[in-house]
């Protein structure tokens, strides 16, 4: 049985925290470049003694574990799958037992006292060292010559392929009557856990849009002023049809007035390269776009709803054995204009990254996504520790048990809607690593990618490693702008 994170690691009981013994010192090690399995070992070990790291929660290629040593001069290195390696972000030397690392520690014993109590080591697995990255400037830089080439190969696939490749073999795609009841389309969007579906009318025999979060976003909004509680009478007594009729004023208000034109339906056909899908994307701000069948004039199919998500897999599937090809992929991502950061932290974007406590109301939550145009926020706690996120798609969670009927938006914080949205056998938690997916600025494009192109993963926080400080979001749409330039 593998001893706790914080006993002795020496095998020697000379090292228990006691009064009369040595001072010790809790440092946190950290092997951020994945692996299955992890081993720590080194000269406070005797060499001997191989100490298991664990993966982060919602960043499984991060490994660490959190040690009691005494102050001096220590060296380790690490066993990943059976390979000894060595951190090269870290101080290192050429020892008796190969190339490892060092450190020299001399704090005072009353630093970071918290490592020690019971809550914390229970969640130590999810931490990093905070300072195994601190050194952002000495990233490679990226060639324009390189970013040119991996442009133009990406560029070039996704030209080739259309959005057939993007059909799976089987499944279901949910559409919506225009004439339904608002409440009636709320419960059906959360019991199928999507969060838009596109929208038929009968009477024209033809899609005419689509329903999405922030539909319900402003629909919630709108009842919210006419009354401090929402009803759910309002919302029966609407139909999409109606809403939808007076989408176009309510955009072109938040618009600031500039007349622009009603967004029309966008869609898109199967034979269309995978290119254009991704950039009617990206220039109608949309998360997904249907891809329907109108070959001979015929009734339309409704093939599939295609995502970023779904070409950026095409992407890494085409190029997984190939990834030389394509230089700016092993880049880590603090070193590429990508993403929005914290302002001294990465360069931002033009638009500062929004945040908000858990004792924040959901109203201010709604009219963020309204107002900056965000689809997602992070939570965090007074230190900006990332707890967890609160996205356009979470309003749909509302519908359960019809917390909308019974809910003030000014008077229900964000913890308390999470709490609402989940499901009773996986109570609610902070850090859920199946809601909040990290990455670190260390991570390369590469790594990224492959994470937001799993299912249900639209965004990566970057977190600083140890404190999880929130330092910038990484959504698809960030990465398909800087790869199509």
């Amino acid at each position: 049985m593998y001893p706790s994170l914080t006993d002795s690691v020496g095998g020697s009981s000379s090292l228990s925290s006691s009064s009369s013994g040595p001072i010790l010192i809790p440092k946190r090690f950290v092997w951020p470049y994945g692996g299955t399995r992890v081993y720590l070992i080194g000269s406070f070990t005797r060499w001997s003694e191989h100490i298991p790291m664990s993966p982060m929660e919602g960043c499984p290629s991060v490994f660490q574990v959190i040690c009691s040593l005494m102050p001096g001069y220590h060296q380790f290195k690490f066993n990943v799958d059976g390979q000894w390696r060595y951190d090269e972000q870290q101080p290192f030397v050429n020892g008796n037992y190969g190339v490892v690392n060092t450190i020299y520690l001399v704090r005072e014993p009353d630093i970071l006292p918290v490592i020690l109590s019971a809550e914390t080591s229970s969640r130590s697995h999810m931490e990093v060292d905070n300072d195994v990255f601190g050194h952002a400037e000495a990233n490679p830089r990226m060639s324009p010559s390189d970013l040119e080439v991996s442009r133009r190969r990406i560029s070039k696939f996704l030209s080739e392929h259309t959005a057939y490749d993007l059909l799976p073999e089987s499944g279901k795609v949910i559409a919506l009557d225009v004439n339904l009841p608002v409440k009636q389309a709320f419960h059906v969007l959360y019991e199928q856990d999507v969060s838009m579906a596109p929208l038929w009318d009968f009477c024209k025999s033809q899609f005419v849009g689509v329903l999405s979060a922030m539909d319900f976003i402003l629909i919630l909004k709108e009842l919210g002023t006419h009354g401090s509680h929402l009803t759910e009478e309002q919302l029966e007594t609407h139909t999409i049809a109606a809403w939808k009729e007076g989408k176009s004023k309510q955009r072109r208000a938040l618009d600031n007035n500039e007349g622009s034109n009603p967004h029309c339906f966008v869609h898109a056909g199967p034979k269309e390269c995978l290119k254009d899908v991704a950039l009617k994307v990206l220039q109608n701000k949309v998360s997904t776009v249907p891809i329907i069948s109108l070959e001979d004039g015929s009734f339309p199919q409704l093939l599939h709803l295609a995502s970023l998500s779904g070409i950026l897999k095409c992407i890494c599937r085409h190029f997984e054995h190939s990834a030389g090809s394509l230089p700016i992929l092993q880049l880590p991502i603090a070193s590429i204009p990508l993403g929005t950061w914290v302002p001294n932290v990465g360069d931002p974007n033009g638009q500062p990254l929004i945040r908000l406590r858990p004792n924040a109301s959901l109203g201010d939550a709604l009219s963020m996504f309204v107002q900056a145009k965000v689809s997602s926020i992070p939570i965090v706690d007074e230190n900006d520790s990332l707890l967890d996120i609160y996205s356009r798609s979470d309003i749909t969670a509302l519908a359960k048990d019809k917390a909308y009927a019974r809910i003030s938006l000014d008077e229900t914080n964000i913890h308390q809607a999470l709490i609402l949205g989940q499901d009773a056998n996986s109570p609610y938690g902070l850090n859920n690593g199946h809601r909040c997916h990290m990455c670190l600025r260390s991570d390369s494009l590469h790594k990224v990618m492959e994470r937001l192109a799993k299912p249900g993963v639209r965004r990566l926080v970057i977190v600083e490693a140890g404190s999880k400080r929130v330092e910038g979001i990484i959504s698809l749409s960030d990465v398909f702008r800087f790869l199509l330039g």
